[in-house]
């Protein structure tokens, strides 16, 4: 608990799914919070009170990642309210919506991780840290093909890796690190149950692959853990290995 008792920690999309769980182990560890959302109030709300309850600190903050002006007053507000900002946690992600124009995933994945990135980077001391979280059908999409409807999804986020790992002599200059969470298809996610939906029997087939698939909060466990993981910037953590990818 020492190691992040007062420091603050901004995780976007973490009203829900492996953000929220995120945000509940790491605030337990002494963190002070900041629970971003795009629209659901309530839900974002109810995350803070939960940490709030269990003795933790944290803030709800409503910031598009996609508009520059919500991840300025996201950064600030941070900062205002806790007196630093320690670690990012960029969890927020999508692409799969409708009626969000043809570049949104890669407004979203690419643009928005990278620009949300420079503005804490700012702020951020020296010691913390940038977590990346993606998935394996992304991060090896120019070695595995995807399904289909998650093509766009993909190939966005690996682009938002590789901004990100092109930042790293940028981050290393302020005394940051980066570091990439991967993981396959998680179980219980909005994307996971999408995409079995498009394509009947796509997460049982995962699963066979993988011998194995993360729950959400099993996956937000390793996601907390490489927050102040001992390990070199730009580490890539492939978590539960990566069977059918890279063997």
């Amino acid at each position: 608990m020492a190691v992040l008792d007062g420091k603050t920690i901004i995780i976007t999309g973490s009203s829900r799914g492996v953000g929220a769980d995120t945000a509940q182990i790491l605030a337990a560890q002494g963190a002070n919070i900041v629970v971003n959302y795009r629209s659901k109030a309530p839900r974002a709300n109810k995350i803070v009170k939960s940490i709030e309850e269990a003795g933790g600190k944290a803030i709800a903050v409503q910031a598009d990642v996609t508009v520059e002006a919500d991840l300025q007053n996201l950064v600030n507000t941070a900062v205002e309210t806790f007196g630093s900002l320690d670690y990012l946690v960029l969890n927020a992600s999508g692409g799969m919506e409708t009626g969000m124009g043809e570049d949104y995933a890669m407004r979203l994945n690419r643009d928005a991780q990278l620009s949300l990135a420079r503005l804490a980077a700012e702020k951020m001391s020296a010691g913390g840290r940038i977590v990346f979280v993606t998935s394996h059908q992304a991060h090896f999409i120019r070695e595995v093909p995807t399904m289909e409807e998650y093509q766009p999804v993909a190939e966005s986020k690996r682009a938002g890796e590789d901004a990100l790992i092109a930042e790293i002599p940028a981050l290393s200059e302020k005394g940051l690190s980066l570091v990439v969470v991967s993981a396959d298809m998680i179980e219980g996610t909005v994307t996971a149950t999408l995409l079995n939906r498009l394509n009947p029997g796509a997460i049982e087939a995962r699963r066979e692959v993988a011998g194995k698939l993360y729950t959400v909060n099993e996956f937000a466990q390793e996601v907390a853990k490489m927050v102040t993981a001992e390990v070199e910037t730009g580490h890539i953590e492939l978590v539960g290995g990566a069977r059918g990818f890279i063997d």
